[in-house]
Formats: C-alpha cells, structure tokens, sequence
C-alpha cells in the first residue's frame, strides 16, 4: 500500500510518501511562507527524487482539520485535485489525531495543543496501547482549563505537542498536576508522515472518501464569518428597535 500524506494546516508544510511498513520520503518545512507557493513543489520534488508514478499510490491521506482556515483550504485544494485528476481516493484525517500520532508508542497520555487564539486551543487526549492509538478525549476548540482539568481527572503522566505548548505552558505549569513533558522538536509539530502511515490504517479500515466528497472540519467559524454574523445580529437589532 502506498499513500501520499500532505498537511498545511498550521504553519508547517509537510509531504510524505509511505509504503507498507517504510518511509519512502518526507519534506517538511516550518518556515514562513504561504503554502500555495511551497506544498505543489514540495510533492513534485519527492517525486522525482524517489521516482514516484502518482498513479500507482493508492490513495493520499490529508489534514482534514481543524487549524489554519487558509491552510486547511490550501491542503484539501491540493488533494481534491490530485485525487480527480489521478483518480484516487482521500483519507480525511483529523489534524489533532496526525499530531498525537508523532508520538506513537508512547506509555504517557498525549495532549496535542494547537493554538487557537483567543485563550482557546485545539485539542484532544490519546494513549496508546503498542502500535494502536486510542482516543480518550476527540478533538475539539476548548480553553486551555478545561483540558487540563481533564487530563488531571486521568491522574496519569502526559506528554504535551502542539505549537499551542509555548503559547500555553505557563498555565500547564501552573495547573497540571502529574507528571509531564514536553515533545522534542523533531515530533512537537505537524508531520506528513504520520499522515501517511495513519492513512495506511484508515485506508485498510474503509475510512475513505471521493475527492468530491472532502471537506476540511474547522470545528468554529473563521474570524471574518464572526464578524459578519456579529454585523447580521448588530443590524436585525437595530432593524427591531426601530
């Protein structure tokens, strides 16, 4: 089985290829620059560096939320288009499982936080029992209070990831009461790669969908869709008391 992994849903820009059990290639890049410009050549220069057919990978796996509205647009437009034209298959993904999925393996729960503005993060609760990934807590917008709470509910050790950690760590200092940590550099953020070989599991289980089908979950409204409802609302009651 082989799958192309691809996630531009934060700053982050990753593509990667696994087949089976091997890793063929991964090109990830944490750097400012728009994703439009960066994830097509990306995928084009693995292709020719491991001299790939895409017509002979069986489906590509995507970040399919939540996280930067932008970038999530970005990756499933790349997808939807590469599975049309290849007619292939997509793997939706949930951004907060591909990240927790870094830490496959791991004997401590894991916490991805991913910064969503406002004192909120996007999150989840994970544990992992060999190679299998369990959910305890699915992903959704929430403060950072309440996960933590949860997670001291567990009374467990927990290892953070996210590019929420730097954002929240002196609240998880403050108010987590086990034992933790956090994930080193080279695991703490999106990885196509983990995509792929998660994809390769879904994939196996059916969890698949036409590029017609996909849609990318941003589980809250984008700032600009807020203050034009805010607007709509600020409008009708002006309209009423009149």
């Amino acid at each position: 089985m082989k799958i192309v992994g691809l996630d531009s849903s934060g700053l982050v820009a990753s593509v990667a290829v696994a087949e089976d059990d091997k890793l063929l290639a991964e090109y990830t890049v944490n750097y400012k620059k728009t994703h439009s410009q960066t994830l097509l050549p990306m995928l084009d220069e693995i292709v020719s560096m491991i001299e790939l057919d895409l017509h002979t990978i069986d489906a590509i796996a995507v970040a399919g939320g939540p996280g930067s509205f932008t970038g999530l647009r970005i990756g499933s437009a790349t997808a939807k288009g590469l599975g049309l034209a290849l007619e292939k298959p997509l793997i939706r993904i949930p951004t907060v499982d591909g990240l927790a999925y870094n830490l496959c393996g791991a004997r401590e729960l894991v916490c991805p936080l991913m910064d969503a503005r406002r004192n909120q993060t996007y999150t989840g609760l994970y544990e992992f029992e060999h190679h299998t990934m369990n959910t305890l807590i699915s992903q959704r917008a929430v403060g950072i209070e309440e996960i933590l709470e949860k997670i001291n509910e567990f009374e467990r050790d927990v290892v953070f990831l996210g590019d929420g950690v730097p954002v929240f760590e002196e609240q998880i200092r403050q108010r987590c009461h086990g034992t933790f940590w956090f994930a080193p550099a080279h695991m703490n953020r999106q990885r196509a790669a983990s995509l792929a070989v998660l994809g390769q599991q879904y994939y196996r289980q059916g969890r698949i969908q036409t590029a017609m089908e996909h849609q990318p979950e941003y589980l809250r409204m984008a700032q600009a869709e807020r203050e034009r409802l805010l607007k709509q609302t600020e409008n009708l009651q002006e309209q009423v008391s009149i």
